[in-house]
């Protein structure tokens, strides 16, 4: 249930982060060149002069694949005399949803610089002293590297209003003391990541852009004059899944960046004929199968080729099947296996999306025998089967 205080989200984010800044010895902007990044950054900005904490330390993870707008937006933000700049172009695997052959992007691998897209930047951090190859933990060993004598906070502009499980991630349990809107990096090390403009809204957002005449990524500008919705409109590297969709608009505003892009990825070139909908598409069983299951299981035989792979599919599929057992619309489930099959999504971020929404959470508590609220909205318990609501589960 939503909660409407007598303020505005301008004053609350400005308040979060102005106690963030109190609690914490460093304070780090984790910088992508998007919107919501922007706003950020610059009300981090406003906090550290007022405190005095100048320069502001900004992050950014240069995944290559990047749009050149980004990457020259981006420049413009790192040469601010009041930003301490971390430029990371370091070596890291990035899975590719565009290929079932060339399933990673081993972006700034030193072997491959003949087909780098760009050369490296002279401010950035060049070499991986992280001990990871993988986005998903790099965050957290770099506070770790860098700041393990001090407590330190990550700054994020993610929202709840982008989906229901980031909702429910930003609302619900505490991070750290009083906040919700955050994750825990190392409670050891007093490390966390925080999201202060988790309230705001897309127009929140190009409002605070507009009236104080802030510098934003022009990319944008051009998914708009494409006609493209604003909550449609999103910068992450170009060989996401969720970047598909935007593959047909690289090719129109930046040929010299496709170009580049065709050379460096296998798949790209065919997937800007299709949509994500296209190639992630769950909406009708194929007519040769008589269930979900059977296609899920067809597709990790004869897609998912390399056999060490294949087998992590395989014990997560497993360990799901035991967690889910009895649910529901069990339909769903097979459904984001195959997706994650589909797009070559090797650290199950799909499958940790359905796990942390509120139906599965709701169903896995029900099973364990734990007290379900039933008076939540209907789709909160939908995978609970309506003969057993109201009723214990099973330990």
């Amino acid at each position: 249930m939503k909660i409407f205080l007598n303020d505005n989200v301008w004053n609350k984010a400005l308040e979060r982060i102005e106690y963030i800044f109190d609690e914490f010895d460093e304070v780090m902007v984790s910088f992508s060149g998007g919107k919501d990044s922007t706003a950020i950054f610059n009300l981090a900005l406003i906090v550290a002069k007022k405190k005095n904490r100048l320069p502001l330390k900004v992050v950014f993870v240069d995944q290559e694949a990047e749009w050149q707008n980004v990457v020259d937006y981006v420049r413009t933000v790192m040469n601010m005399k009041e930003v301490e700049p971390y430029w990371l172009q370091i070596p890291i695997k990035l899975f590719n949803a565009t290929s079932m052959e060339q399933h990673w992007l081993n972006c700034w691998n030193p072997e491959d610089e003949e087909n780098w897209m760009r050369p490296k930047e002279d401010i950035s951090i060049k070499e991986n002293v992280y001990g990871t190859d993988r986005f998903k933990k790099l965050f957290e060993n770099f506070q770790k590297y860098h700041f393990s004598d001090y407590s330190c906070a990550f700054l994020g502009g993610v929202r709840a209003e982008e989906s229901p499980n980031r909702r429910a991630g930003l609302t619900q349990g505490q991070t750290y003391k009083h906040i919700t809107y955050g994750a825990v990096n190392s409670i050891k090390l007093n490390h966390y990541t925080f999201y202060p403009l988790y309230d705001w809204n897309v127009s929140d957002i190009w409002k605070a852009i507009h009236d104080n005449k802030w510098s934003y990524c022009k990319v944008y500008d051009e998914f708009y004059r494409f006609g493209l919705q604003p909550h449609k409109m999103r910068i992450s590297n170009l060989h996401h899944e969720t970047a598909v969709d935007q593959l047909f608009y690289l090719h129109e505003i930046e040929p010299d960046t496709w170009n580049k892009l065709t050379s460096r990825l296998q798949g790209i070139n065919q997937s800007k004929h299709l949509t994500k909908k296209d190639m992630f598409s769950t909406d009708k069983l194929p007519y040769m199968f008589d269930s979900w299951e059977e296609y899920r299981n067809h597709l990790l035989k004869y897609l998912i080729i390399d056999e060490e792979v294949n087998k992590k599919f395989q014990v997560k599929f497993k360990d799901m099947a035991e967690k889910y057992d009895g649910m529901d619309r069990e339909y769903e489930l097979h459904k984001t296996q195959i997706i994650s099959i589909l797009a070559n999504d090797y650290e199950f971020t799909k499958i940790d999306n359905f796990t942390s929404r509120p139906e599965s959470v709701n169903f896995r508590k029900w099973k364990r025998g734990i007290n379900v609220n039933w008076n939540r909205p209907d789709r909160d318990l939908r995978f609970i089967k309506l003969e057993d609501r109201g009723k214990n589960g099973h330990r």
